[in-house]
């Protein structure tokens, strides 16, 4: 018996669809192997499961980038809108400036000047003098506030000196006026000694 047909439409459940949807997947990124092979044609294939996740294939001859290219030239269809455009301009704009100034910056290390006319020497020349002296006048501020720093720090420094030989000063007198309590306090008067007198003669009126 043959295989009956399969009605084409949603699988609702979600174990059933993500088994088919695999195995359709592989069969599709088979056939375009296949045919790239067998035929000699430039296939790029791109798919996106549900979850999002990218699968893709590319014949080996070509890009996407070109087989994108060239679908846009042969059908007239605008793959990108101008906003797209526009900063693809800026993009190529920016890489001519950035390849300008890289060969600009090899002439002022002088690389590369053999083949440059006289007057682009002496534009060279000026440049280089123009940021010597700007690198010297930055020397003599940076020298200039670094004295003024130094001035700062001898004079913080003298301050605080004058602070901490207050601070001793005024321990040390109050060690002396602690000591001067102690001794005070310490201090115990001694007791006046009793004397008896005894007389020296008998008493006369006893012996009457």
């Amino acid at each position: 018996m043959g295989r009956g047909k399969i009605e084409i439409k949603r699988i609702e459940d979600t174990s059933n669809r993500q088994v088919t949807y695999s195995k359709r997947r592989n069969g599709i990124l088979k056939k375009a192997k296949e045919i790239t092979v067998l035929c000699d044609a430039k296939v790029s294939l791109v798919v996106f499961g549900s979850s999002g996740k990218m699968h893709e294939f590319c014949s080996p001859s070509t890009t996407l980038v070109d087989i994108l290219e060239k679908y846009h030239q042969q059908s007239g269809k605008r793959l990108w809108d101008a906003k797209h455009e526009n900063l693809s301009n800026e993009l190529d704009r920016i890489k001519k400036e950035n390849d300008s100034l890289q060969i600009e910056l090899r002439h002022l290390k002088g690389e590369d000047i053999t083949s440059l006319q006289p007057r682009d020497l002496m534009a060279i020349e000026n440049t280089l003098e123009t940021g010597l002296e700007s690198v010297r006048y930055k020397q003599s501020e940076i020298h200039r506030m670094m004295k003024i720093n130094g001035k700062m720090l001898e004079e913080d420094n003298k301050q605080l000196n004058l602070i901490l030989h207050q601070q001793e000063m005024e321990r040390e007198s109050r060690e002396l006026e602690n000591g001067y309590h102690r001794q005070v306090n310490d201090y115990q008067p001694q007791m006046p000694f009793t004397f008896r007198v005894q007389p020296i003669q008998p008493n006369l009126h006893e012996r009457i």
